[in-house]
């Protein structure tokens, strides 16, 4: 069965993630380990990490996993944001290596009033700077794949590679899929064939190998809009095949997965809940 959870929020203690996760029935979880609209944030203290340590044994929750800030933006040409973008990334790395997290997700970012090449080299020289500030650090980051709003790079599977080629140390970098973002920067999913061939492309440019974390969203907006918009697991204009495809795909079975889905509740369950066993109910 492969390993699925949801992001999970972190009110109260950073190990309520975790207990709220095994409520629903996550195997495994992703967090914010700040504010996601702040760039300040308290320091973690150990008594936090000792707790969340031991609550992640307690719950046998696996690969727990944390998603940077949004205020990040590792492609942008002004120098003065890029760095204090440098300066966050940082500290997210350090952050989730106080509390065990072996990844941190992080969208390559916008390259704004430059072009698509400087975006491109720009990202390539942050994740230099942010490896040469980070040595003893173990955890890693993972560019997400995007949908391709605006001057958002990650929306083609070529500008993944581009970074990962212009970066020094590249066993330091992993990618995160996200099933919203590649349907809505275009690429086909819905049919068997479909799906083979988005996933042979994307092991073609960039690697299966790279592929450390899926985000599980179902799509709002239609294949091609490049609009990021998640919409519940069947309920969006994916539909079920494509979870179906990958959930059945051996060459991803160890690879965990994490919703991103609206929260709340759908007839009294809470949606993450429902939404884990649809997708469960998808593997054969």
């Amino acid at each position: 069965m492969p390993r699925l959870g949801a992001h999970m929020s972190i009110a109260g203690g950073y190990h309520r993630a975790l207990e709220k996760g095994r409520t629903v029935g996550c195997d495994c979880v992703q967090i914010f380990t700040k504010n996601n609209n702040q760039w300040r944030a308290k320091p973690i203290g150990p008594a936090e990490a000792e707790q969340f340590c031991s609550t992640l044994a307690a719950t046998a929750i696996c690969e727990p996993i944390a998603h940077n800030s949004y205020l990040i933006n590792l492609a942008g040409p002004d120098d003065q944001l890029w760095q204090r973008s440098v300066d966050a990334m940082v500290e997210e790395l350090r952050r989730a290596d106080l509390l065990g997290l072996r990844y941190v997700v992080t969208h390559p970012g916008a390259y704004t009033t430059s072009s698509e090449e400087a975006g491109i080299a720009r990202v390539a020289a942050a994740l230099d700077a942010i490896h040469a500030a980070t040595p003893a650090v173990q955890a890693k980051c993972l560019l997400e794949t995007t949908a391709g709003q605006g001057s958002c790079l990650g929306h083609r599977f070529e500008h993944l590679a581009a970074i990962l080629a212009a970066v020094a140390e590249p066993q330091r970098v992993g990618v995160c899929i996200d099933t919203c973002h590649i349907f809505a920067a275009g690429y086909a999913v819905q049919t068997a064939d479909d799906y083979r061939a988005t996933i042979d492309e994307f092991d073609k440019v960039v690697g299966l190998g790279k592929v450390r974390a899926f985000h599980l969203n179902d799509s709002a907006k239609p294949q091609g809009s490049r609009v990021d918009r998640h919409a519940h697991i069947g309920a969006g204009a994916m539909g079920l095949e494509p979870f179906r495809h990958l959930l059945n795909d051996p060459r991803f079975a160890q690879v965990p997965m994490y919703l991103e889905t609206p929260k709340g509740e759908h007839d009294g369950e809470d949606w993450d809940l429902t939404n884990l066993r649809v997708l469960r109910g998808l593997v054969e």
